[in-house]
């Protein structure tokens, strides 16, 4: 199997490509973990990784600059019906806009918008009375996650996560509001209750960092690579 991680300079993915390495060599000598983005690499391979770090106006010009990688990569998701695993701001490109950094136009894969979280959502001051601590951005830290798997595939990277409360780590100031609810694979709180992860079909993305969640994080990823 080969599982690329997708390269557009979005930031140090050093630790994106060890966990997947440490997961693949754990799993079969045959799990191939590629950093790239030769076209040729993407479209002949079995799963795609999408890290991003950074604004998402800026992660959607540095996808824009590479030539081509747009297309391979709409024809990897939307035709060929790859697996792809998005992560923080990998997984708000699937949207349709950001507002982020002036804001613009996502990949339109996963119908919704990405919008500032609401400090003040349920409360006036921010001070929330769940934590009792003054909220501020952004979101950092590990925190609760529960998820919602709808179908086989989703069932399979929400094995041993479902209904078991688990903690991840967040680095965020902007959430994912997807429109069909359907889409909506892990919910998180901060403020706001706000999605944590999100799947359409062969499409799976997190809000928070697996390859900085520790054991939970491994067994994700682990999971994604067994779809």
């Amino acid at each position: 199997m080969n599982v690329t991680i997708v390269d557009y300079y979005s930031g140090n993915v050093a630790s994106v490509i060890n966990s997947f390495k440490k997961v693949g060599n754990e799993l079969n000598d045959n799990i191939k973990i590629t950093l790239s983005n030769d076209l040729e690499t993407i479209k002949n391979s079995d799963k795609l990784v999408l890290p991003g770090q950074g604004s998402f106006t800026n992660c959607i010009n540095s996808i824009n600059k590479i030539n081509g990688l747009k297309e391979t990569l709409d024809d990897f998701v939307l035709n060929k019906k790859k697996p792809i695993l998005g992560i923080c701001v990998g997984m708000q490109m699937f949207a349709d806009y950001g507002e982020e950094d002036g804001g613009c136009e996502g990949f339109g894969w996963v119908k919704g918008s990405v919008k500032k979280i609401n400090l003040t959502a349920n409360t006036n001051s921010g001070f929330d009375p769940m934590s009792g601590i003054s909220l501020t951005l952004p979101h950092m830290g590990w925190n609760q996650v529960d998820c919602w798997p709808r179908n086989e595939k989703s069932e399979i990277l929400c094995r041993g996560f479902n209904g078991n409360g688990s903690h991840f780590y967040f680095v965020h100031s902007y959430i994912f509001k997807t429109e069909d609810s359907k889409n909506v694979l892990m919910t998180s709180y901060y403020a706001e209750k706000f999605t944590c992860a999100v799947n359409k079909e062969n499409i799976f993305g997190t809000q928070f960092h697996p390859e900085k969640s520790g054991e939970n994080g491994l067994k994700l990823i682990k999971n994604f690579i067994e779809i």
